[in-house]
């Protein structure tokens, strides 16, 4: 198996990070890492790096955080003597002539069957709407979003009760493992790649806070994938007297919505039993 592969990798937050080390303990390391810029994180704001710069620094490896893409002219040398790009979450859009600089482009991993679910939120969009499968995709990254030929693909089960984070843990090591296995017959030139069908072609959109909000009413099952997709983030909420209740524990029994705990606004978590009991009083 041919390991010597020149590879620029693009990525920032864990799921990148998590991807280099399933690189790593197979043997690829990247030449050079290009990641977003330190941001202010958390309620004091604090600069903090992304998880792929620290990944970098621990690993001895030339990175680069431009905050426009346009200031990597410096380095085109080294996309244009690379053999390939490998991006993983960078967050932003890459232009055309830098996806195909390297010698054999660009490619991507995007954790869902595609061309379903493409964009920002494929993993919490299949379990939002009752998937029992998804899955990895490998694709030849074109300048529109996740539409380039399939390298490969692999098949993954979608757990009765399994949470978005606990879904995008196994996703992320497939997709490392596949990417693995299928880099060098990639660059020897043994994959045909497949086209998308672009009638088959279905969009997710990029998560906000609002979209945490439930209706208690609503479909029980609707509620529980819900539950399920936004419980790491912006986690599943309804309000009462005006005051924002995160679901953090429940459960689909009989058919049913059944929440467990809650943390109510300015308060500890509490079990929903006592809480609707408080606001009898």
């Amino acid at each position: 198996m041919n390991k010597n592969i020149n590879f620029v990798f693009w990525g920032t937050p864990n799921v990148s990070s998590e991807t280099l080390e399933v690189l790593k303990q197979n043997g690829f390391m990247p030449s050079l890492i290009i990641t977003s810029p330190d941001k202010p994180q958390g309620r004091k704001m604090l600069i903090t790096p992304p998880p792929v710069k620290l990944w970098a620094e621990q690993n001895n490896i030339q990175f680069l955080q431009p905050e426009k893409l346009e200031e990597l002219t410096s380095s085109f040398s080294l996309l244009e003597k690379s053999d390939l790009s490998i991006v993983v979450a960078y967050g932003k859009i890459i232009p055309k002539d830098i996806i195909k600089m390297p010698k054999f482009g660009s490619i991507n991993i995007h954790y869902s069957l595609l061309p379903k679910y493409r964009g920002a939120s494929p993993v919490e969009s299949a379990i939002l709407n009752g998937e029992n499968q998804t899955g990895v995709a490998i694709q030849q990254m074109e300048f529109k979003m996740d539409s380039g030929p399939i390298i490969a693909e692999e098949k993954v089960p979608i757990l009765p009760d399994e949470k978005a984070p606990d879904l995008r843990k196994r996703l992320i090591k497939t997709g490392g493992e596949l990417l693995v296995k299928t880099l060098p017959d990639f660059i020897d030139g043994k994959i045909k790649t497949i086209p998308q069908n672009e009638n088959e072609a279905t969009y997710c959109k990029k998560i906000k806070k609002e979209d945490g909000l439930i209706d208690l009413s609503d479909d029980p099952v609707k509620n529980y994938n819900k539950f399920r997709a936004y419980s790491l983030w912006p986690r599943t909420f309804f309000f009462q007297d005006g005051k924002r209740i995160i679901i953090t524990e429940a459960k689909l029994e009989n058919n049913q919505f059944v929440i467990q705990k809650v943390l109510p606004e300015g308060r500890k978590e509490i079990e929903y039993s006592l809480f609707i009991s408080s606001q009898k009083k």
